[in-house]
C-alpha cells in the first residue's frame, strides 16, 4: 500500500512508522541541596550512555526553589558552569515537553534552598523491543520504579547471613 494517495501523503502511516521505534520516556526529577552543588562524575556518565546510544535527552529544565517558597524554573539555554556545575554539557537541551506545571510539581517536591534538574529521557535500548510489542499488539498497562532502597531491603532479607 502506497503512503500517497491522490498526491496527499497518509500522515497516519507515516506518523506510526517514524515513531514505531520509539523507546519508553522517563522523566527523573534531581534535587540538589544548597550544601550538595551540581557537579561532580553524574553529568559525564550521563553524557556517556548519550554518547553509547543508551538513552537519548529529549528535555532539560532547571528548578530552584528559593527560601520563601518561590521558585524559578528555567531551561537547558546560556548554561554557565558557576550556576549548574558539570550539568553545564547539557546546553541547548530543551525541546519545550517540560514547562512551567512541570517546574512547579519539581519545586514542590523540594526543599527551600534547593535546586533540582528535570531530566526527560527516552530509554533508545527499549526501542526495539517496545515497537516489536506494539507491533504484536501489545499495550502497556503500567510502569512502575521500584526505590533503590526498597531493593537493597529485600535482597537483605533475603540473605540467610543478615
Amino acid at each position: 500500500m502506497s503512503a500517497v494517495s491522490h498526491g496527499t501523503p497518509d500522515l497516519s502511516a507515516a506518523y506510526t512508522a517514524q515513531h514505531d521505534e520509539i523507546g519508553p520516556i522517563d522523566l527523573v526529577v534531581i534535587a540538589f541541596p544548597p550544601d550538595a552543588p551540581m557537579t561532580g562524575e553524574s553529568a559525564a556518565l550521563l553524557m556517556d550512555l548519550v554518547e553509547k546510544g543508551i538513552i537519548r535527552v529529549l528535555d532539560v529544565m532547571f528548578v530552584i526553589k528559593n527560601a520563601d517558597g518561590t521558585f524559578s524554573g528555567f531551561e537547558a539555554r546560556d548554561l554557565q558552569p558557576e550556576s549548574v556545575g558539570d550539568f553545564h554539557v547539557l546546553e541547548g537541551a530543551s525541546a519545550g515537553l517540560l514547562g512551567d506545571e512541570d517546574a512547579a510539581t519539581a519545586a514542590d517536591a523540594i526543599e527551600a534552598g534547593t535546586s533540582a534538574v528535570l531530566i526527560l529521557y527516552e530509554n533508545r535500548w527499549a526501542a526495539p523491543f517496545a515497537g516489536a510489542l506494539r507491533r504484536a499488539g501489545g499495550v502497556l498497562i503500567d510502569n512502575q520504579r521500584i526505590p533503590h532502597q526498597d531493593v537493597i531491603d529485600a535482597l537483605d532479607a533475603l540473605d540467610p547471613a543478615s
